[in-house]
């Protein structure tokens, strides 16, 4: 078993006891709540007499329901005013703070912990959400939860689990101009398969992770789910500590030094022991691309679609699926694959680094006709960035419609659907069929520098055609 890695470290401070079977009871020191998975737990709650254990220490905010292109009350969609509405009387009833719409700090709940200072290296983090990974960025252990789990962390704070395995992922060299952290991760997957990660902590290091930038390394770890590891990490530096400094809730004046020298004891030791190493060459990522129904199946953009005998045969009957659903034929090329909807935002890539490098490419420009474009801001406090920055009129004045914060079309559970077979060019993070609110739509993801490129020309592109003129 892996050793004085940032993992063993973390999990041994929050070990609260060894249960019967062989898993662990650990403490969770941050539960962040949204209105989807919560319900049910706050529920069960009631029907046993329970309180919330340390309200202090849950924060709630409303995303994957919420409207993005009308946010006034009440929502037109019934169940999602019921769901908000419910979320709102919980939080009040045990006096959990609620970042709600209107309040400036509203949003995705994976981008506005990590804003407000909430997210900090050496926690244990739990939510009722997949994504809940992004917050291992920080140096943190992160894991997404099920709502029976969210009903115990409210009751006990705590939750039970078999301590995971840690694979440490090597990415040497560094990123070319035009590839981005979506590239590197969508490849990472691709080359060890959506299971390698069953069992598994991912630590991710490098000199490619060292020179990404926070923001960057939210998207490395956001994914690190789809990858089928339970979180994945990154061992705190100076670019996490400069993130988190003066935020609204990192930690001030003398506690502020306190806090580095502890952050700087929990960093995986230069003798660690690992489960496994992998090493990858991040100057080999090229724009990346899925191209079937898991995002696992990608390529590079210049690249051809894998036939059968190429693909291992573990994975040979779900790319089959992936053919006939996707409509693709291998020997295909990804590249001028045709689009219909492009969509900008997620958890993965809808905070203001994401935004900037969109905009970057869509500078005077105007997207390709009948595209339906759109963009959502991760955060009140993201879509107020990118307008003091002119963000919106840049996308605004190509075509793309401007929206406000909310999960959007990552999963539409709200009007932000795909329509019929359409083809979605998305920075989101899953392409699972049906995932985007068609049961019939196509989900092709990528940086959104290349949903940006692809909005323009209207099919895939490289975005380094865009760059480099």
């Amino acid at each position: 078993m892996s050793q004085n890695t940032l993992f063993d470290k973390v999990w041994e401070l929050h070990k609260v006891a060894n249960l019967p079977g062989g898993s662990d009871q650990i403490l969770i020191g941050l539960h962040l709540i949204h209105e989807v998975t919560s319900p049910q737990a706050f529920g069960a709650l009631r029907d046993k007499n329970l309180k919330v254990k340390f309200p202090n220490r849950t924060v709630a905010t409303v995303d994957h329901i919420v409207p993005t292109d009308n946010q006034s009350r009440p929502f037109k969609d019934n169940l999602a005013e019921q769901m908000i509405d419910t979320l709102e009387k919980n939080c009040s009833k045990h006096k959990i703070k609620l970042f709600n719409i209107g309040s400036g700090k509203q949003g995705i709940v994976h981008v506005v912990a990590p804003e407000l200072g909430l997210t900090q290296p050496g926690m244990t983090i739990a939510c009722g959400d997949s994504h809940t990974s992004t917050h291992g960025a920080f140096g943190s252990i992160a894991f997404g939860i099920g709502t029976s789990q969210v009903r115990d962390v409210l009751a006990s704070q705590t939750i039970a689990m078999n301590k995971l395995k840690v694979r440490q992922i090597w990415c040497e060299n560094k990123l070319s101009n035009g590839i981005y952290a979506k590239d590197l991760v969508l490849h990472i997957i691709n080359l060890l398969g959506v299971k390698a990660g069953v069992g598994y902590a991912y630590e991710f290091a490098g000199p490619a992770i060292s020179a990404l930038s926070m923001e960057e390394r939210m998207t490395i770890c956001n994914m690190s789910i789809e990858g089928g590891a339970r979180c994945g990490y990154i061992n705190p530096d100076e670019k996490t500590y400069n993130y988190i400094q003066n935020k609204l809730c990192s930690p001030k004046h003398k506690n502020w030094n306190e806090a580095i020298k502890w952050w700087e004891s929990l960093r995986s030791n230069e003798n660690s022991i690992f489960d496994d190493v992998v090493k990858i060459d991040a100057s080999k990522v090229e724009p990346t691309v899925t191209w079937g129904i898991t995002p696992g199946q990608s390529i590079g953009i210049s690249q051809k679609i894998p036939s059968l005998k190429e693909i291992d045969p573990n994975d040979q009957f779900i790319a089959g699926e992936a053919y006939e659903y996707m409509g693709f034929k291998p020997g295909q090329l990804i590249k001028d694959t045709p689009i219909d909807v492009c969509f900008i935002g997620s958890c993965t890539n809808g905070r203001i680094s994401d935004l900037r490098v969109a905009a970057q490419v869509l500078e005077n420009y105007k997207i390709a006709k009948n595209i339906k474009a759109f963009v959502v801001p991760g955060s009140e406090s993201v879509a107020k960035e990118a307008k003091e920055e002119g963000l919106d009129k840049v996308f605004i004045n190509a075509g793309f419609q401007w929206r406000e914060p909310g999960c959007s079309m990552c999963l539409a559970m709200n009007s932000d659907k795909l329509i019929g077979d359409q083809v979605s060019a998305s920075s989101s993070n899953r392409n699972f069929k049906g995932r985007q609110g068609s049961p019939t739509g196509r989900t092709l993801l990528m940086s959104p520098a290349m949903v940006a490129a692809a909005a323009i020309n209207g099919k895939v592109s490289d975005v380094r055609d865009f760059l480099n003129k």
